[in-house]
């Protein structure tokens, strides 16, 4: 049955990975400029778009969840809303979940949904759509200008994955690795500073294998990126996530000591502690070749904080291999880490393995190896109780007179003070907890 209206209000929910974060805030501001604006909390939108991750287990089983929920409050408030789903489950299960779920009105895939509006116009015609094509990088010249107001903004510059890990269904998603050109997000970077934005984080699935040339034609590296975004004068900080070890470079490195405003904080995944298992993710690099990196980057900058992922249970995965990942934690000693138990994604190489590990011995590994990173975690940040550092207001606490910011070494600050969203302040760390620090304001920073 055709929606007699377009829909006047939208919610976008994100799921998963920054990229997803970014892609979300796009197509909120494509339907934004078609004059849909963004439902009011706690209210009904007439259109959802389910923005989904595919990287987890059940991911496809969370989305049915969520639009079974969609249409079941829909139906309690006589009113049922436009559903888009969007992101990595659109892309690889597109067709069944038209199959699966006649309320969805539109699947679009992460490199497709800058036609959401235009498939909005058949939805509310009663026509369904689906759009799961892969244009290298068409998406980015037909959205809209950016509009933001937030201290933080994520920027995309690189997207794809050519590595293959055996685990992982991100190049079938999101495709080849493609970079964005240079003057496209030199001109997206200042519109974000223009809005409010003293912070960029720089994405991509392997963010660091970007590559382009410069205003004068000059081939660079993410280096190079990195150094003229740090001309732009407005731009108060520089971060970057998610690097991959086989695209390390010397320049990479050497900015991290160079470039002032580019922060102290390094994401560097290594999955396994153990080179069989490494070399049967395909993960290309060794234990060995990872620490070597490692030191490189805290000679260049001593005081850089490490953060890593760690996939146990990986197939075939045995105890004695496990524990050369828990003796790699105890040397690099990260300062963040994520670590997820091995779930297999169909269509990878990984989910037909051999030795595919029992449940309840990946939930006790998994528990052990984040007793051992909450450990260190907890113990960086009380090794920077007394330390001063410049903390970047992002928003209000949940106290009266609290605000919220990040240290340079991606800590969560707490602290009083008459500051307002988007000052640079210089802050004294007083106590640490395991995932925030308070601090004691000292002076505003210029700038």
């Amino acid at each position: 049955m055709p929606h007699t209206s377009p829909p006047k209000t939208y919610r976008v929910k994100s799921f998963g990975c920054q990229m997803n974060v970014y892609d979300g805030e796009r197509m909120a501001e494509s339907l934004a400029a078609r004059g849909i604006a963004p439902a009011a909390e706690g209210e009904d939108a007439d259109l959802v778009v389910l923005n989904t991750c595919h990287i987890r287990e059940k991911a496809a089983e969370k989305v049915y969840s969520d639009i079974g929920r969609l249409v079941k409050a829909g139906d309690a408030a006589g009113k049922k809303p436009l559903i888009a789903v969007a992101g990595c489950v659109a892309q690889a299960e597109g067709e069944e979940i038209m199959a699966r779920a006649p309320a969805v009105s539109m699947v679009v895939g992460p490199q497709a949904y800058h036609r959401l509006p235009e498939m909005l116009d058949k939805a509310v015609a009663g026509e369904r759509a689906t759009d799961t094509d892969m244009p290298p990088i068409a998406k980015f010249d037909a959205l809209p200008a950016r509009r933001r107001t937030g201290a933080t903004a994520f920027l995309t510059i690189q997207e794809g994955c050519d590595k293959f890990c055996t685990y992982c269904v991100v190049p079938y998603t999101r495709g080849a690795e493609i970079s964005r050109p240079f003057k496209d997000l030199i001109a997206e970077a200042q519109k974000l500073i223009e809005a409010g934005a003293r912070e960029i984080t720089l994405l991509g699935q392997n963010v660091n294998a970007w590559t382009g040339e410069d205003d004068k034609g000059r081939a660079i590296g993410m280096d190079g990126l990195v150094r003229a975004l740090a001309a732009l004068p407005d731009l108060q900080r520089i971060r970057y996530t998610t690097s991959h070890p086989n695209d390390v470079t010397d320049g990479m490195i050497a900015m991290h000591g160079e470039v002032d405003k580019l922060m102290p904080y390094l994401h560097l995944p290594v999955q396994s502690g153990n080179d069989r298992v490494l070399k049967a993710m395909n993960r290309s690099h060794t234990v060995e070749s990872y620490l070597r990196v490692l030191e490189r980057f805290r000679e260049a900058r001593p005081d850089i904080a490490l953060s890593g992922d760690f996939i146990v249970g990986f197939p075939g995965e045995s105890e004695a291999e496990f524990a050369d990942t828990l003796k790699l934690v105890d040397e690099v000693r990260y300062a963040q880490a994520f670590s997820f138990k091995y779930s297999p994604r169909p269509g990878t190489p990984a989910a037909t393995m051999e030795g595919q590990i029992a449940k309840e011995v990946m939930e006790d590994r998994l528990a052990r190896l984040q007793d051992a990173l909450n450990r260190d975690q907890l113990a960086f940040n009380a090794a920077s109780v007394g330390k001063s550092c410049t903390v970047l207001v992002e928003r209000k606490g949940k106290h009266p007179g609290q605000w919220l910011g990040k240290s340079p070494w991606l800590q969560s600050v707490w602290f009083e003070g008459d500051v307002g969203i988007g000052d640079l302040v210089h802050v004294e760390l007083v106590e640490a907890g395991p995932n925030s620090l308070a601090g004691k304001v000292l002076e505003h920073v210029a700038g």
